[in-house]
């Protein structure tokens, strides 16, 4: 099944008010009706430098990656605004090939720099975006968005990672670096079932750093909603800290000590 679907689905440019409707729809579907970008919006974007990637599986829209063009004062960008999967059609590498396919598309037109957010204690995400496809994060914001009230975001603040992603460069080797022998900058326990952050050091000044994170974030969130919020803190004091101090985070690896912990790789 899971082959059938990617040898025979078509990712093409999202062109027409019929099929952006069928974006809208899939975008209520992800997110919230609430949360969805305008018609209106998506229709003037991909006339002015943007454009909206759709898989299309049977004449089904099965997921799409919605870019707008940015601009920091310096430089033109493409800003990678959203993704978004049905969820019928998830952990099949749709999301993968939308990206690969939102690169080759930016460097046709003529872009050199994506640009995107993402929540780092989001794994999934985290995986795809470095791990990956080799981005790398350069800043942290504090809640981005403000206040949310999807599934995702509800009740805690929407802290993002800010990443770049080079259109010309070659993906970079994965460093395989020894999680036992690093410095890890969040001791972790375990309490009421769940990953659990403790102590946090702000005082590492080794080449390559490692930030522990749960692979389970969102069932975190239903099972220990104060364990959830620590984890937030915990990691916005840290990833703030060397960030600013020059270290960017460059992948996310698996732990293989410890049963559903992830590791933010920091490197100068």
């Amino acid at each position: 099944m899971q082959q059938d679907i990617l040898s025979t689905m078509i990712i093409k440019n999202v062109k027409s008010i019929a099929e952006l409707q069928q974006v809208h729809k899939l975008e209520s579907m992800v997110w919230s009706p609430e949360d969805t970008v305008p018609i209106s919006h998506t229709a003037a974007t991909i006339k002015n430098g943007g454009f909206i990637l759709g898989a299309f599986y049977k004449d089904q829209l099965i997921g799409f990656q919605y870019s707008f063009p940015g601009f920091d004062g310096k430089r033109p960008y493409l800003v990678s605004h959203s993704l978004g999967i049905d969820p019928d059609y998830r952990k099949l590498g749709i999301g993968e090939k939308l990206k690969l396919e939102q690169r080759k598309l930016a460097a046709e037109i003529g872009y050199d720099l994506i640009s995107w957010t993402y929540d780092p204690l989001e794994t999934v995400n985290g995986n795809l975006n470095l791990h990956k496809l080799g981005a790398v994060c350069t800043s942290y914001i504090e809640n981005a968005y403000g206040e949310m009230t999807d599934g995702m975001n509800d009740g805690i603040s929407t802290d993002r990672f800010v990443v770049e992603w080079s259109v010309d460069e070659k993906k970079r080797e994965n460093r395989n670096s020894d999680i036992r022998k690093a410095a890890i900058l969040i001791q972790t326990g375990f309490a009421d079932g769940c990953l659990t952050p403790g102590e946090i050091n702000l005082e590492e000044s080794s080449d390559a750093l490692f930030v522990p994170v749960p692979g389970n974030f969102q069932e975190i969130k239903k099972t220990n909603f104060k364990i959830a919020l620590k984890w937030r803190e915990k990691t916005k004091k840290v990833f703030t800290h060397y960030l600013q101090q020059g270290w960017i985070v460059t992948d996310l690896v698996k732990d293989p000590e410890s049963t559903g912990q992830y590791m933010y790789l920091l490197e100068k």
